[in-house]
């Protein structure tokens, strides 16, 4: 998991612009819908994958406007979303993993197999990574949220399945098992610390560590994928350097 922190913070600082922050709005917005349609209630408290939703487009700030506006079009929206997956490469045998939601797979495949092609990475067949990613719940959140210190949050979160803490300088990111999610937003919520953000991501096992020049063509490929409307979330296991941070920042 070491590295964690490192790409969130980099995640965080090249989404400060209007249209990365406009792209990360439509892609939450979509999951607020799609938690509404395939839950059929619009009411958070009744609905977990809504509530959780609703709590990471808070931690990006977004509008009660916007947020009451999703779950409208979930109640009203005859539209089908599909969940779809897509495993390949990128050049220099970094592995990617897609995830998209779409209501139109034929664009969608086309889209993704597009850009693996102008950035010469190459699509794979489903399953060909599962030896590389695992499954883990993420929590993000702002330490100025929590009013103990992380030691003492670390003991109180043991029982709920707490298997790593990673921080930088303003956040800290908790990880726990795929089967522990649950017990750990319930935990969380008993301490009255809300995540900014809070998912379950497909962490590499291992990494692939690369020269700056071909890393940063890496970084192009997986910056293409995060324009992509269709693409809810990209993951990869490009080593992430001291050296290939400060490159990316200076993008």
């Amino acid at each position: 998991m070491a590295g964690h922190s490192k790409w969130s913070k980099i995640k965080r600082k090249k989404g400060a612009t209007d249209t990365k922050r406009s792209q990360m709005f439509s892609r939450i917005s979509k999951e607020i819908t799609v938690a509404v349609k395939e839950n059929g209630n619009p009411d958070p408290t009744m609905n977990a994958r809504l509530r959780l939703a609703i709590q990471n487009a808070k931690g990006v700030n977004m509008s009660k406007e916007v947020i009451e506006r999703a779950i409208s079009k979930g109640e009203k929206d005859e539209s089908t979303y599909e969940f779809l997956t897509f495993e390949g490469y990128a050049p220099g045998g970094v592995a990617i993993f897609i995830e998209c939601l779409s209501d139109n797979n034929n664009r969608t495949v086309g889209a993704v197999r597009s850009i693996f092609t102008k950035y010469n990475g190459s699509l794979g067949v489903n399953g060909s990574l599962s030896f590389i990613f695992t499954r883990k719940g993420m929590f993000e959140i702002a330490k100025k949220a929590i009013s103990i210190s992380i030691d003492e949050l670390e003991l109180e979160l043991i029982d709920a399945g707490l298997e790593e803490i990673e921080q930088d300088e303003t956040s800290i990111t908790l990880v726990c098992a795929l089967d522990d999610f649950g017990n750990m937003q319930k935990k969380l919520e008993e301490l009255s610390i809300e995540a900014t953000n809070a998912e379950l991501r497909r962490v590499p096992l291992s990494t692939t560590q690369l020269n700056i020049d071909d890393a940063l063509k890496v970084i192009k490929l997986i910056d293409a994928f995060d324009e992509c409307e269709d693409v809810s979330m990209v993951y990869h296991n490009l080593e992430m350097t001291d050296e290939l941070a400060k490159a990316i920042e200076e993008l």
